[in-house]
């Protein structure tokens, strides 16, 4: 707030602050020395994390990882793919989905998204058989049709892992989004709802994928003892995996923990005050915020709006511009260089079809952080700088 009382524009880059009682156990931490999660026989903040993230998601087995990207990575490994296999992701992700799709030794099949930043339904059946297993990644929180996609999936046998990293706590017909799925991948990355730098955490219901992953991510010699139940599974696959040593270590944990009784105050937060500022832009000519679909009750803790009518290139990049006068930071996610995001930035895949649909929206699609901590104040701000920069473009 400016001393003549004017709200000044909001810094959304900072993540949510750390509940006082994580430093507390970071500081037992540090005191004892105990940073890795198999030091102690039991109790070790990881495995305390796991029990509660498992109780709150309503799943059986979670394990924790250095990220999504690992969860993701040991998901696949887990589903035992053979090498070169098929596996379907939407073209609007993150470069990190692909990236874990080829460290796991398989090809992405990259799927058409459309304009409201779901999966192209008509596309996905185009190009389901064949595939060996399917990632759908909620980006940046939207849920794609999950009713049709489990429908065509089981119909195939062809196994679902969930890329819920901007997810947690959103819904589809009252089910958690990434308990729908064969497996569900999670971030708490500092831009995610809970926040720990870095970090992530995978749920499963099946005992054999989740044994394979706890293998895979570490659990060395008979550390797998200290993971609860599935001791026969253990056994089987000790020393038959390759451990690949993606295990959280107890800081990390030990950030995470007090967050979790955060999450449903942030999903309501974040959602009134995404709620808030959509409801502000869709009154613009200009600016159009794609509904959700009607199972989905989403936590977001970012908008996305597409410019609409006829806009060009040299206009979007002004519309930027615009906005960074007024204080506040909007991504063109096609228009900013080497963005990881589009697709076409993703080299390492090598050539790849175009995908028209996809490169249309991402050329118009634009990207603002709303952190559940901002006042009304602030979310009015960020909306009435939007909407003012693109009627500054427009009017020129």
């Amino acid at each position: 707030m400016a001393p003549d009382g004017q709200t000044l524009a909001p810094n959304v880059y900072d993540a949510e602050p750390i509940p006082p009682a994580a430093r507390e156990a970071i500081e037992a931490l540090l005191t004892s020395g105990d940073l890795f999660r198999y030091t102690a026989a039991e109790g070790a903040p990881v495995a305390l994390l796991e029990a509660e993230f498992a109780e709150l998601m309503g799943a059986r087995y979670a394990l924790a990882v250095a990220s999504c990207s690992a969860a993701l990575f040991l998901s696949l490994k887990a589903l035992d793919l053979p090498r070169g296999a098929r596996v379907l992701i939407p073209a609007f992700t993150f470069a990190a989905v692909p990236s874990a799709v080829v460290h796991a030794d398989c090809e992405p099949v990259l799927v058409e998204v459309g304009d409201n930043y779901r999966v192209d339904m008509a596309d996905f059946e185009a190009k389901l058989d064949g595939a060996h297993a399917v990632i759908i990644s909620h980006m940046r929180g939207h849920t794609s049709d999950m009713d049709a996609i489990m429908e065509l999936c089981d119909a195939r046998d062809i196994p679902v892992i969930e890329d819920a990293a901007h997810s947690l706590g959103t819904t589809w017909h009252g089910r958690k989004i990434g308990t729908i799925g064969k497996i569900g991948c999670f971030s708490f990355q500092s831009y995610k709802l809970v926040n720990a730098g870095e970090g992530g955490m995978l749920i499963t219901d099946d005992p054999e994928l989740a044994a394979r992953c706890v293998i895979m991510s570490g659990a060395y010699e008979t550390n797998w003892k200290k993971h609860p139940g599935m001791q026969n599974s253990y056994m089987l696959w000790q020393n038959k995996l390759p451990l690949y040593n993606m295990r959280m270590q107890n800081l990390s944990a030990a950030v995470i923990r007090p967050q979790l009784p955060e999450v449903a105050n942030r999903v309501a937060k974040g959602r009134a005050g995404h709620d808030r500022v959509a409801d502000r832009l869709n009154e613009s000519p200009w600016l159009a915020v794609p509904a959700a679909l009607p199972p989905e009750d989403r936590a977001p803790d970012s908008i996305q709006f597409n410019l609409t009518g006829e806009w060009t290139d040299a206009e979007a990049l002004r519309f930027q511009t615009e906005a960074k006068k007024r204080g506040i930071g909007v991504q063109v996610f096609g228009l900013s260089e080497g963005n990881a995001r589009a697709f076409w930035n993703w080299e390492f895949l090598g050539p790849q079809p175009d995908l028209p649909r996809t490169r249309a929206m991402l050329m118009r699609a634009c990207d603002v952080r709303l952190p559940t901590r901002l006042t009304e104040a602030e979310l009015d701000y960020i909306a009435n700088a939007v909407t003012s920069a693109a009627e500054a473009v427009k009017a020129a």
